[in-house]
């Protein structure tokens, strides 16, 4: 019945049709290992996006020894093959396995109007192996599980263009007005939809499916999240995701893998178009950490989440890195020195729009912190939130004061009231007399004015250190003036013994 359909289908063939027959096995010829399309020597390198292209042989032995690259097939040797409905359930799985060598084909997406049918017969033959394995109507043979990871190894593993700024010269952290648009995507975005339906799949089954979504595998899926598109990075987050869910064995091996990726990012290239995506994987992984925490968990949040404060392109995955380190404190409390302390150690100096990100992941930080680590931490801490009270750039001063209208952060600090108002009572004093806000001028008033209602004697005691250590600089300065008034002296009164007109 399936022969007598595909021959249908036909024209009388010709000495190439025969070629061609041999490649998909439609003609008596045709096997499993003619019609596939080797992918043994596909290579994707991704850490060099300026790297030449590596090379992507897509051919297949045919009967006369000949090699045939089906990039280089002339127009009109594809042809679609009947629905699966339309043949015998007993040979559907050979189907599937014609309409996967199909599927292997590549073609220049660059050039809209170049192969316009074959592309649009593949666009159709993947939205047919979508359905197949959406509806479950059957499930896949082993053999062909293996060819579907290889057809989909064809389509998506590809050495990546250089990135925008990297052809312009300009920094990552400037975002473009449009993101960029991968050409291939309407059938780029059909295999990633197939890998997705075969991974979540109550028909796969994780035993069979690890041999071909191997370590190789998803190091190669890894490496593409520095695609610029970013409704690929979407599909590739989804994905990676639900691998992480279905197969336990490979978890270990997705952390340390993306750990190596931060690594590289924070101390080499500064420079990765996924890092956000990599994050919102992490945030719902560690979400589901047991605890007690392992102690591999915690030098991750060491070693690579918190330096991940550090590169300039920090705005672009902020909002995920701060949610992962949210989530370690709500998880174990005794985190949060550790997270502080780091905090602190990466703060920005120069950079006020960073400063104002760690101001606002600091308010989330201490949201968890409980008494006993804010006490660790808390004089290094307020030496900092004091140096942003002063602030020249309004908006970083503002935010600093906004701690203050936090409940848990006020409790916290009335509790510590004694250690904190000595650090921060100079920097408020400084604005009062000297800031040129008015915004920043009148929330430094209220912030004394609570502090004064909090503790009078406190303040009082130190209003009045302030005074003195105020008096004591001033007659530092008075005792300096006067030096260097009597050295002016001397030096008039040593050019007149010398005779020495000025």
């Amino acid at each position: 019945m399936f022969n007598k359909i595909i021959k249908r289908g036909h024209r009388k063939p010709s000495k190439a049709d025969a070629i061609d027959s041999g490649l998909y096995g439609y003609g008596p010829t045709g096997n499993r290992n003619s019609g596939m399309v080797s992918t043994s020597n596909v290579v994707v390198n991704h850490a060099s996006r300026t790297a030449p292209a590596p090379s992507v042989v897509n051919s297949a032995p045919q009967p006369g020894g000949a090699v045939i690259d089906p990039t280089a097939l002339p127009s009109g040797n594809i042809d679609p093959l009947p629905p699966f409905r339309d043949v015998a359930v007993s040979d559907r799985q050979l189907l599937f396995l014609r309409k996967l060598q199909i599927c292997c084909f590549q073609f220049d997406f660059t050039d809209t109007l170049k192969s316009v049918r074959e592309k649009e017969i593949k666009r159709q033959t993947l939205l047919e192996l979508i359905d197949f394995i959406q509806s479950g109507s059957g499930k896949i043979t082993e053999n062909n599980q293996e060819e579907m990871i290889k057809m989909i190894s064809v389509n998506i593993f590809r050495c990546l263009p250089p990135a925008p700024h990297e052809n312009s010269g300009s920094e990552m952290l400037e975002i473009e007005e449009e993101p960029y648009a991968e050409p291939a995507w309407p059938h780029l975005h059909l295999v990633y939809e197939l890998l997705l339906r075969y991974v979540v799949s109550s028909d796969t089954d994780t035993k069979i499916a690890k041999r071909y979504i191997d370590h190789s595998f998803v190091l190669k899926l890894l490496d593409l999240f520095d695609a610029d598109d970013p409704r690929e990075r979407e599909y590739l987050k989804t994905i990676l995701h639900r691998i992480y869910g279905k197969f336990m064995v490979h978890r270990p091996f997705i952390r340390k893998a993306i750990n190596n990726i931060f690594y590289r990012f924070i101390y080499e290239t500064e420079r990765h178009s996924g890092i956000g995506e990599l994050l919102e994987i992490l945030g719902s992984i560690i979400n589901g950490f047991a605890l007690p925490m392992k102690e591999e968990h915690k030098l991750f949040l060491v070693r690579a989440l918190i330096p991940l404060h550090k590169p300039k392109a920090l705005a672009l995955y902020h909002q995920q890195l701060s949610y992962c380190i949210t989530q370690f404190v709500e998880k174990d409390y005794k985190l949060a020195d550790t997270v502080i302390r780091g905090l602190l150690k990466y703060w920005p100096i120069t950079n006020c729009t960073k400063e104002l990100l760690f101001l606002g992941e600091l308010e989330e930080v201490l949201e968890a912190t409980q008494s006993a680590e804010f006490q660790r931490c808390m004089v290094p801490l307020f030496r900092q939130i004091g140096r942003c009270l002063n602030s020249s750039h309004s908006q970083v001063a503002e935010r600093a004061f906004f701690l203050w209208k936090n409940d848990h952060i006020v409790s916290l600090i009335a509790q510590n009231r004694n250690v904190i108002l000595p650090i921060i009572f100079e920097p408020l004093e400084k604005n009062v007399q000297s800031h040129w806000n008015q915004a920043v001028h009148g929330l430094t008033i209220n912030i004394r004015k609570m502090f004064l209602e909090m503790d009078f004697e406190l303040f009082e005691e130190c209003q009045k250190q302030h005074e003195e250590m105020e008096a004591r600089a001033r007659e530092l300065e008075e005792q300096r003036e006067l030096i260097w008034k009597r050295l002016a002296e001397a030096a008039e009164q040593r050019k007149g013994e010398d005779g020495i007109t000025v």
